[in-house]
């Protein structure tokens, strides 16, 4: 499909007259003139050049599979032939199937499925939930996490993301990542649930000490909290495992998943839960509603996505894929780190990851830093790399920071 403007300066004034005038001057001003063009498999084209980058950005794990996944792209034209989004108020075996699915990835320990748009629709229906069924109301998350731009999701999130749009409602308390004791300070008879990223992505990419996760669900246990665990990053075999919790063998009482069920090419999400929580549904059925989340279409290309995440051996090679650029990556001017094909480069200078950024795009890799922690350059490459692509990965890497 060709471009609807006829070269990147066009393309570029067409953009901040009417989609965003800001991020059209920061590109411009680092020095990240692409234009998204042609995309296929790992690889992003610029659209008025010969380049093609490296997705290790994949929005923020939206592109697990790579672009344009074959089979994900397969399964959503067969769908058109037949669906639209449905109509999320009747019983729908399409949903059903991919409810049912998704309960058997977690082993059937959280049965009930609530469909979203995207991740912080789902993480608000989490926290409406976790406060709707234990009548408690506070919620307790990591400072420097991140858990999207909803209101109670964005509530549970960093001040620089809520301060301009007025004050926090009550009810929300932020402790550090990984500070069992802060954790334990925190959570009380009043805690409705503690919500975290198994591994907070926009804080940087931090891997938790060990013990630190089963520590907090004890807790919740013992307190009478709910355990909420936002994979929407870490899920669909992002750390080598389905969910990145499997690491730690914690049982939360909710999942939240996003971003990569979709394959990117239908935005889907959901909210998965044990069978006590689902149970608050069962005389409120239409208490909480979602036009668009479970959309039908949506609902074939997630069951592609699934489909190829399950395949036996596919973690596996994200594993062996994760330990070849644990060995490859050594020795490099940054500290690396890893769970699976969720990795960060943390740099000695306090903006070193976007200092890094900017090497990363000269050598044809897209990545991004975080945003709570500029010191670190994420690395969120494809979970589908050939052997060949991941030796020419390593190259550009190598080739920009040694």
């Amino acid at each position: 499909m060709g471009q609807p403007y006829a070269d990147r300066g066009t393309t570029f004034d067409a953009f901040a007259r009417h989609v965003s005038r800001g991020k059209a001057a920061f590109f411009e001003r680092i020095g990240l003139d692409l234009v998204a063009g042609e995309r296929e498999g790992p690889f992003l084209g610029d659209a008025f050049s010969e380049r093609r980058f490296l997705d290790c950005h994949c929005n923020g794990g939206v592109f697990n599979l790579g672009h344009r996944h074959p089979r994900v792209v397969a399964a959503l034209q067969a769908a058109l032939d037949h669906l639209d989004v449905g109509n999320h108020h009747l019983v729908s075996g399409h949903r059903a199937k991919l409810a049912e699915r998704l309960a058997a990835s977690t082993g059937g320990r959280l049965p009930g499925v609530v469909f979203a748009t995207c991740g912080g629709e789902a993480v608000d229906l989490a926290i409406k939930l976790a406060r709707g069924s234990t009548g408690r109301q506070v919620i307790v998350s990591a400072r420097g996490g991140y858990h999207g731009h909803t209101g109670l999701a964005l509530a549970a999130g960093d001040p620089r993301y809520r301060d301009d749009f007025g004050p926090n409602p009550a009810g929300f308390v932020q402790v550090p990542f990984g500070d069992a004791a802060a954790m334990e300070a925190a959570v009380d008879d009043a805690t409705a649930a503690v919500l975290l990223e198994p591994i907070p992505a926009t804080l940087g990419i931090v891997v938790p000490p060990d013990g630190y996760l089963p520590a907090v669900a004890g807790l919740c246990r013992q307190r009478g909290a709910l355990l909420v665990l936002d994979e929407v990053q870490t899920g669909l075999g992002r750390t080598g495992r389905m969910w990145a919790h499997e690491h730690d063998g914690v049982q939360p009482d909710m999942v939240v998943t996003g971003k990569g069920l979709g394959g990117g090419v239908y935005p889907v999400a959901a909210t998965l839960m044990t069978r006590e929580r689902h149970a608050f549904f069962d005389t409120r059925p239409f208490v909480h509603v979602s036009t668009f989340g479970g959309a039908e279409l949506g609902r074939a290309a997630a069951l592609a996505v699934l489909d190829v995440t399950e395949e036996p051996g596919f973690l596996e090679r994200v594993g062996a894929v994760s330990e070849r650029f644990g060995s490859a990556l050594g020795g490099l001017p940054f500290e690396l780190r890893r769970r699976g094909l969720m990795m960060g480069f943390r740099f000695g200078h306090p903006e070193g990851g976007m200092a890094a950024a900017a090497a990363a795009y000269d050598a044809g890799v897209l990545c991004a830093w975080a945003n709570n922690d500029p010191s670190v350059l994420q690395f969120l490459p494809p979970l589908v790399l050939t052997d060949e692509q991941v030796e020419d990965l390593i190259g550009r890497v190598r080739g920009a920071f040694v």
